[in-house]
């Protein structure tokens, strides 16, 4: 399946949802290729997959007597927790049919594959330099998944952060080298626009000014049309989409129009900046003065929804159809509820996905960090 069609069928059952809900998460795929590797792969020097031990999966919270039924290690009563007991998340992507999706685990370069009722399942874990705010950060799947089971991943290595292809049975291959990797700044996101198309998120690794260099990978967003591994002369010099990145947050495609959504963190304020279809960049459409911490995102045509790290949040930003400007003030969801909020993505069934990072700087709970579903909001925000 291409991306037109997993696009068409995203946009049909995207618009179904919408039309009565606001934030995302209808997107129906076919299941067929739900466990992400027909055959297990076998990645590099301290890459190699490993088994891990499971956790429980959730379970009543009461006895047959109706009694309070005590909790076993890592199990979360929450019926909207998807999978307990992580290392602090990094990226985090849907699988096709909406119902089970990837997490990686950003400093111990793991994959997982997370569903409602089942054990987290490590699929695959890359080498990777998790010091400071690296690792494994952010990934993505092919358009064509569900016939070539490519993962796209942004990981940093002690030289540098990279994005890298993943093909079964085989060693993680790069496709993008050299992203500035600094002391902090390193945070980045992934997300196809076109077959042959992804765009980079990159941070400015600690440095504003090379977020404004036309020389630097860092602080950008980037269209990298070269995914073939290893090209004879290296990898071309991607093109620039967006300069002036701070702390990359998130990077997400609204599936009707092409639209593409950024948020980045500044030492002023964070942002959601719109790059219209061809590269055109305008001024930001919402700014947070007060820095919640603005992360992963997932776009419609009638809204974005953010993940806020330090707002403990996910932040829904309604859209005007003819502009694309914000009409009103986010909306809030699930505040102070689970904690702060990384990765995102579209499930079904009217919910977002996310991924708690309480595990970096934040008050990690007994069964931190998590997956959560969050319910699409009802009423204000462009939800109705």
């Amino acid at each position: 399946m291409g991306l037109q069609s997993i696009r068409r069928a995203a946009a049909a059952s995207l618009s179904v949802c919408l039309a009565g809900l606001a934030v995302v998460g209808c997107a129906r795929f076919d299941d067929a290729a739900s466990t992400p590797f027909s055959t297990v792969p076998t990645f590099s020097a301290g890459g190699e997959v490993q088994p891990r031990q499971q956790a429980p999966t959730p379970g009543p919270t009461t006895g047959p007597d109706e009694s309070p039924r005590v909790l076993v290690p890592c199990e979360d009563p929450d019926p909207n927790v998807v999978a307990t007991c992580l290392d602090t998340t990094g990226g985090l992507a849907m699988l096709p049919g909406g119902q089970s999706a990837l997490v990686t685990e950003r400093r111990t370069g793991r994959i997982l594959r997370v569903a409602p009722g089942t054990a987290p399942e490590e699929i695959a874990r890359l080498d990777v330099d998790g010091s400071g705010d690296g690792g494994l950060l952010s990934i993505a799947l092919s358009p064509s998944y569900v016939e070539d089971n490519l993962l796209y991943a942004y990981v940093s290595t002690p030289g540098d952060n990279r994005v890298v292809r993943l093909a079964p049975g085989d060693t993680p291959k790069a496709v993008l080298t050299g992203i500035p990797r600094g002391a902090s700044g390193n945070a980045g996101a992934l997300a196809f626009t076109a077959p042959n198309e992804l765009m980079v998120l990159t941070g400015n690794a600690g440095n504003p000014a090379a977020a404004t260099d036309p020389a630097s990978l860092a602080g950008k967003l980037l269209k990298v049309t070269a995914l073939t591994p290893d090209l004879p002369g290296g990898q071309p010099f991607p093109q620039i989409a967006l300069s002036g990145i701070g702390t990359a947050g998130g990077v997400c495609v609204d599936p009707h129009g092409g639209t593409v959504w950024v948020t980045d963190r500044t030492p002023l304020e964070d942002r959601l900046q719109r790059v219209a279809r061809g590269g055109a960049a305008g001024a930001p459409v919402w700014t947070w003065p007060d820095r919640p911490g603005v992360a992963g995102c997932v776009a419609d045509s009638s809204a974005v929804a953010v993940a806020l790290t330090a707002g403990k949040a996910l932040a829904v930003v309604a859209l005007d159809l003819n502009t694309a400007s914000a009409t009103a003030a986010p909306s809030l969801s699930a505040q102070n509820k689970y904690g702060q909020l990384g990765g995102a993505a579209l499930g079904d069934k009217n919910e977002v996905w996310v991924a708690t990072v309480n595990k970096s700087g934040g008050a990690p709970g007994p069964t931190d960090d998590r997956v959560v579903k969050i319910p699409a909001p009802q009423g204000g925000g462009g939800f109705d």
